[in-house]
């Protein structure tokens, strides 16, 4: 009896010859590859660089990067021949510019009589005249200044608030002393209050006079009161000037005075009941109950009169107040 071949066999059989398959294929591709690259050349030149562009063209701007070039080196100028004066195309040399001089220093400004005025002041830039002299180099000649005229209505209106206050005083007939001196409607104050004689009598303007009534009674009154009471009241107010035709500070040039306006009064001393006069003077160190009270009525001066100039402001005042009341831009007032 003749035996069967087992199937694995054949199965054994089947799966070795499709190994072999595979290894023949996978080897027939290495072939192929190998013959591929063999054949294979590089380029017989490669990619050459792009010539860098000149420097004195235009170039497009390229985004920065965290080195810069370095820049390059100044080109150093190269000696010209000197050219010959007998050809006439020969370039002629341009001279180097010649170094600029420094700037001068401006001249010092001449010192300012009187208060400084405001900023954007209308007399802070006059062109000269026609004398070609700045106004502040005139005399009072020069300046052909002309009195303000005063209307009836402001008029009258202030002498009433003077008749409410209770103070003595009469009209006066216009004042013209010529080159803008003088006043339009002047008044002569003999009493700043009732009981305060006004010594010597002071020639102004009616709104002077009011100015100078409402700063007694509500400024100085009180504090002489205050600061020295032992005195008893004020009697006389001692004054140095009222009105006077000149320039500010007596110069012989410049602005004219306040004073020449009926617009001024300068104050020297204050006469009291008992004791001794208190005198307008240098106070500024002064400790004592005086001096607070001349301080005081100097500072408040300024809430009624639109220019306080006491001694420490300068040398011109060193023995009284000058009070007066300019109008100025703005309701500027200058208080010192």
């Amino acid at each position: 009896m003749q035996r069967k071949t087992p199937s694995c066999v054949v199965f054994s059989h089947g799966y070795e010859e499709s190994d072999a398959l595979r290894k023949l294929s996978t080897l027939a591709i290495l072939v192929a590859a190998t013959a591929f690259l063999a054949g294979a050349r590089l380029p017989p030149q490669g990619p050459m660089p792009e010539p860098r562009p000149d420097a004195g063209q235009a170039t497009s701007p390229t985004s920065p990067s965290s080195e810069a070039d370095p820049p390059a080196p100044e080109e150093v100028p190269t000696p010209q021949p000197k050219p010959d004066p007998k050809d006439p195309q020969a370039p002629v040399p341009h001279p180097p510019p010649a170094p600029q001089a420094a700037p001068s220093k401006p001249e010092p400004a001449e010192p300012m009589q009187g208060p400084p005025r405001p900023p954007g002041s209308p007399e802070s830039s006059q062109p000269p005249t026609e004398e070609g002299k700045p106004p502040g180099e005139q005399t009072l000649e020069e300046q052909h200044l002309t009195i303000e005229p005063e209307s009836d209505a402001e008029h009258a209106e202030c002498t009433a608030a003077l008749q409410s206050l209770g103070v003595a005083f009469k009209d006066t007939p216009r004042i013209d002393d010529g080159n803008g001196c003088g006043i339009d409607k002047p008044i002569i104050v003999s009493e700043a209050l009732p009981g305060i004689r006004l010594k010597p009598e002071a020639t102004m303007r009616c709104p002077a006079a009011l100015a100078l009534a409402r700063w007694m009674k509500d400024s100085v009154i009180p504090a002489a009161s205050a600061a020295l009471p032992e005195q008893g009241r004020i009697t006389t107010v001692n004054q140095a000037t009222s009105y006077m035709c000149r320039l500010r500070n007596g110069a012989g040039t410049g602005k004219i005075s306040e004073h020449a306006r009926g617009n001024a009064i300068d104050i020297a001393s204050f006469h009291f009941e008992k004791g001794e006069d208190v005198a307008v003077r240098s106070r500024r160190e002064d400790s004592t109950l005086t001096g607070a009270f001349q301080r005081t009525v100097s500072a408040a001066g300024c809430l009624y009169f639109t220019t306080v100039l006491d001694p420490e402001s300068d040398a011109a005042h060193e023995t009284h107040f000058h009070l007066d009341v300019i109008e100025r831009k703005g309701g500027y007032r200058y208080c010192h």
